[in-house]
């Protein structure tokens, strides 16, 4: 049974990969499949493609023809085009945009199957799980469908259920992806740069995790209760609540919510709703999500935005969320401030923290194309698609100039590409920057908050505690092994007295540092518990303290300097 098993995986394989060189075949792809093609069956499978379909295919632009490629090669390369559009720094803009229009064309699985995978999943009939289980589904994609269900509690709930064989044929796919991957790497050394292994890689790993549902139910969990602790009253945006017991892997069970598409423009005047309010609540629920709670709806398309009854915007669909580090919506933050104040150094600082690039190649060349991006920049009108126009135009110089940043940094980009596209259906004339403004600056401004301070302060005394208790042991080690001739030092004395100059300063400033956090410690702890005298409810003490703190610090700038300039 083994050796069957393992010759029909085999044919499994060899059958779909022969199929991919057909359909490249077919869309005029014959430069890829000579390389492709290690058996040597080139001219073979080009008689199988009637001239027709290849004339057929001459009509299309070589992006549109990739574009095609993936759609009719099935879900898994779907899903491939879909995620390669997230990496504008992988592929050519042209591209970018036509694997956007990628299309699910997937019927939706029988009735019968849908009943199989919800039955055996949760373990019970259909009957007996639910009051009610609606046979047609009302939304169809490639790896799943939703199902219309009511619980015994009468609670209405969207019941997504995976196809039936999804997985196995995603894995038996990559597994061919890999074998692409690695002879056009062997083949044609000039796309190594590009490191298609490693893209097929990363698309395992997201196309795997979209199939754990438990993974997906975690997001919604998340994105609920970010929602729920803020209390703001600038609070707009809602998401179902997940019915734990009734999800697996397979199986996703949420609030089924009744609203309307946030697109329908006409149906939303209908009811009386003011597109404009809706545009404006739209912009605050999603700067929210990403310079707030840092952790944002990736794919907000109209498809996933409904409008409630009660003017709230409903999020859908969180297989592809975006997540972002405190310190880079920080950096994000300062970006942006650094743009409004045409400040070309402060741009290029945050770039290289964002990037984590310390050196960089050519600064000239840099600070000439950010100059000339912020000059444009200004003489431009302001208009609606500004925040994706900057990140977009930005994309561009940081890729000619070799940096790097976080895969979430295309991920945001495009996000915003498709949330402005549905901002600018509900009000054409809507200005973001004026919305976004009072987030970027809290958010860059959230590093100075008092309490914050406190708590890195504490936290890298209680550090620097923990290192000095190592620290005699490390010594002792250290000692040991020059005894034993483990290691050789070989020390050329070039004049002592600049090194005990250093030592003196490093000494002091460490000592001033310590007083300064003491300072600041103990501010944030007069204010936080109102010790007494106060002024304006703030305790005079606590702010003594923090002047003083600041004071210790302005003077230990200035011997910095001084001592940088005498040397």
């Amino acid at each position: 049974m083994g050796i069957l098993t393992g010759i029909r995986k085999n044919f499994k394989s060899i059958s779909r990969y022969n199929q991919i060189l057909r359909v490249l075949l077919k869309y005029g792809f014959e430069d890829l499949v000579y390389y492709l093609d290690e058996r040597k069956q080139y001219t073979f499978f080009h008689k199988l493609i009637p001239k027709a379909s290849r004339k057929h295919a001459l009509l299309y632009t070589k992006w549109a023809k990739m574009r095609l490629v993936c759609e009719e090669l099935g879900p898994t390369f779907v899903k491939f085009g879909q995620i390669l559009s997230n990496r504008p720094d992988l592929i050519p803009m042209e591209l970018t945009l036509e694997l956007e229009k990628l299309q699910e064309n997937v019927p939706p699985m029988s009735q019968k199957e849908a009943r199989k995978v919800v039955e055996t999943e949760l373990e019970g009939s259909v009957e007996d799980l639910f009051a009610w289980f609606e046979p047609e589904p009302f939304a169809s994609a490639s790896m799943a469908q939703v199902h219309k269900v009511t619980l015994h509690s009468g609670k209405r709930v969207a019941l997504k259920v995976q196809r039936s064989g999804i997985f196995d044929i995603i894995v038996e796919d990559i597994k061919v992806m890999y074998k692409i991957a690695e002879v056009l790497e062997k083949r044609i050394p000039s796309i190594k740069s590009f490191d298609p292994v490693g893209l097929v890689k990363h698309f395992e790993y997201s196309i795997l995790k979209e199939l754990d549902f438990i993974n997906e139910s975690i997001n919604v969990e998340r994105f609920y209760n970010n929602l729920q602790k803020d209390e703001t009253i600038e609070q707009f945006a809602y998401a179902p609540k997940v019915y734990k017991e009734f999800t697996t892997l397979k199986i996703l069970a949420l609030e089924f919510i009744s609203g309307i598409k946030i697109d329908k423009i006409h149906e939303l005047n209908k009811k009386g709703f003011d597109t404009k309010v809706i545009a404006k609540r739209l912009a605050i629920s999603y700067y929210k999500q990403i310079f707030e709670y840092g952790f944002f709806h990736a794919d907000p398309h109209p498809g996933n935005l409904l409008v409630l009854p009660n003017g709230y915007i409903a999020y859908l669909d969180f297989g592809m969320m975006g997540s972002m580090l405190p310190r880079d919506i920080n950096i994000f933050g300062k970006l942006f401030i650094a743009i409004s104040n045409k400040n070309v150094r402060e741009i290029i600082k945050t770039l290289q923290k964002l990037s984590n690039t310390v050196v960089i190649a050519n600064m000239r060349d840099l600070e000439f194309d950010i100059n000339e991006f912020v000059e444009k920049y200004y003489v431009r009108d302001i208009h609606k698609n500004e925040m994706s126009t900057i990140l977009l135009e930005l994309k561009d110089i940081i890729m000619n100039h070799g940096l790097k940043v976080p895969t979430y940094f295309f991920l945001f980009a495009r996000s915003l590409v498709t949330l402005e596209g549905v901002i600018e259906k509900l009000d054409p004339d809507f200005e973001q920057l004026e919305i976004v403004r009072p987030y970027l600056i809290k958010s860059s401004k959230r590093k100075f908050n008092p309490i914050i301070i406190g708590k890195k302060v504490v936290n890298s005394i209680i550090e620097l505690t923990d290192y000095m208790e190592d620290f005699p042991a490390d010594l002792k080690n250290a000692i040991r092994r020059i005894n034993s001739g483990q290691v050789k030092v070989d020390l050329t004395h070039k004049g002592i007295d600049p090194l005990r100059y250093t030592l003196r300063r490093i000494t002091k400033q460490l000592i001033t540092a310590s007083i300064m956090a003491s300072l600041i410690i103990s501010a944030s702890l007069f204010i936080i518990y109102e010790v007494h005298p106060l002024w304006k409810s703030i305790s005079m003490i606590g702010i003594t303290s923090f002047l003083l703190a600041v004071i210790l610090g302005i003077r230990m700038t200035i011997n910095i300097r001084n001592s940088d300039r005498n040397q």
